[in-house]
């Protein structure tokens, strides 16, 4: 099929990567000539380097710190490469890059006494309910004296593990993280229900000894904040509350010599309250920068920061995409869209909704939580139509105009520093910020159906504060 009614350019001539002529789109800065594709050279290279090196450090500067998925070293790298118009030395640094992000594995152990919560956790931050195919098992008894391995449901490169409670086993830390191959984890998290034992404070200090990151955390809080609120309705205060139970978890903590313990309160039922959005953020800034992708990536849409988050994951790994495939190039940018641009896209925008909880299997769950049908909760989703050439729809090449003039008032470039993208990186980025805006609007649809259910108004500053009481949605 031939989309080229799609996108109204005007013709381009034949050219070779020594002859360039200079083409204009109605609305658009005309481009100038580009440079040479990473991994050829030209003596006219030093003249662009300046300006690729200076968007490239315009473009990575927008990211806060936790949120790069690119070391500041492989940044600074690439932008000495750039400004010296040494491209295969970028592309080499970018390759190897995205290469590790690509590949990257992550593995977390959860740990913690029979009864704390532990599996609960574990399906949480993979998405699934209890009663869901391929969740972890609960009950009040541990089962087993052995690790047990679970996937990401859709995302087989994220393993958790749930680690029998060191008190439940004969064995000293030291021995018991060998029995449990220590060393295949990322990080551990620690996890009680009531107060930290002096098991869970042993258990830390040989984590530590390690090498490894460890993270206390205290489940059932909403129980707890119940239970109070049922005994003493008139002196209830959350926040003091709240502060009480913290402090006597970190004081029984530092008691039993464990210095500057992060110990984060949670609802396994409810991650976007309390502190879960804290550890999310203190887990992306202790990672390594290649892990962040895949670790954004797993976690469910729990607030709006959490889809922007991934949202930001995902422009960096596209940018970097596009520069490795030689896009600062004498490739057209302009042009009708291809057969084979729109299997790149359909191939993207399936990919983006499992990470965004947009693909089918998520719809019918959301679908069956709010009690409609999966046709009528796509009604105010614009994903469905994004490919389409529907009559009376806006044609994707008029999304991409309009995304081109966006982008370049936006940032200023890249047209107007020099480089030139493929229209594939440009289109791929209409695919992000599409399904990142449906996930938002079926978050605010879940927010708004469990206040409902709470008996409570849901204010619009609820939806989507990280700090704030957002409900999880679907992913």
């Amino acid at each position: 099929m031939d989309f080229s009614h799609s996108l109204p350019f005007l013709p381009q001539p034949q050219r070779t990567h020594c002859q360039w002529s200079e083409y204009k789109l109605s609305g658009i800065p005309e481009v100038p000539s580009p440079v040479l594709a990473m991994g050829q050279s030209s003596s006219s290279q030093p003249s662009h380097g300046g300006d690729l090196a200076s968007s490239f450090e315009k473009f990575f500067k927008d990211f806060k710190m936790e949120s790069k998925i690119i070391s500041q070293e492989a940044i600074n790298s690439i932008q000495s490469s750039l400004k010296a118009g040494d491209l295969q030395s970028a592309g080499s640094v970018i390759n190897n890059a995205l290469r590790d992000i690509n590949n990257a594995p992550l593995s977390i152990a959860v740990t913690g006494e029979s009864g704390t919560g532990k599996s609960s956790l574990i399906n949480a931050i993979r998405g699934l309910g209890a009663e869901e195919e391929g969740a972890a098992a609960i009950g009040p008894v541990e089962t087993t004296m052995e690790r047990t391995k679970y996937e990401h449901p859709k995302l087989p490169s994220v393993t958790l593990w749930d680690l029998p409670g060191i008190g439940t086993t004969t064995f000293q830390p030291h021995e018991y993280l060998e029995k449990m191959k220590f060393k295949e984890y990322d990080f551990f998290i620690i996890v009680s229900a009531t107060r930290f034992k002096s098991n869970d404070a042993q258990l830390s200090s040989a984590i530590e000894k390690m090498k490894k990151n460890f993270y206390f955390v205290r489940t059932k809080i909403d129980s707890d904040l119940s239970n109070v609120k049922r005994c003493q309705p008139n002196k209830f205060n959350e926040q003091e509350i709240l502060e009480k139970i913290r402090n006597d978890c970190v004081n029984n903590l530092k008691k039993a010599n464990v210095s500057d313990p992060q110990v984060f309160l949670i609802s396994n039922f409810d991650l976007a309250d309390y502190d879960f959005p804290r550890l999310e953020s203190t887990l992306l800034r202790d990672l390594p920068e290649h892990k962040r992708h895949i670790f954004m990536q797993h976690l469910p849409n729990i607030t709006e920061a959490t889809i922007d988050r991934k949202k930001d994951s995902l422009r960096q790994k596209v940018w970097l995409e596009a520069m490795k495939a030689g896009a600062l190039a004498f490739v057209p940018m302009m042009g009708y869209i291809s057969d084979n641009d729109m299997e790149t896209l359909k191939d993207t925008l399936t990919l983006y909704r499992v990470y965004f909880g947009l693909d089918d299997s998520s719809l019918k769950i959301m679908a069956k939580d709010l009690d409609v049908s999966v046709e009528k909760l796509k009604e105010n989703l614009k994903f469905p139509h994004l490919l389409s050439i529907e009559k009376d729809e806006e044609s994707l090449g008029e999304k991409l105009q309009i995304y081109i003039k966006k982008f370049c008032s936006v940032s200023g470039g890249p047209i107007s520093s020099g480089i030139c993208f493929n229209k594939i990186f440009y289109l791929q980025n209409i695919v992000l910020e599409t399904v990142a805006d449906d996930a938002k609007v079926l978050l605010e649809k879940q927010i708004s159906k469990d206040f409902e259910d709470s008996g409570q108004a849901c204010l619009p500053q609820d939806v989507g504060n990280e700090n704030g009481k957002s409900k999880t949605a679907s992913s």
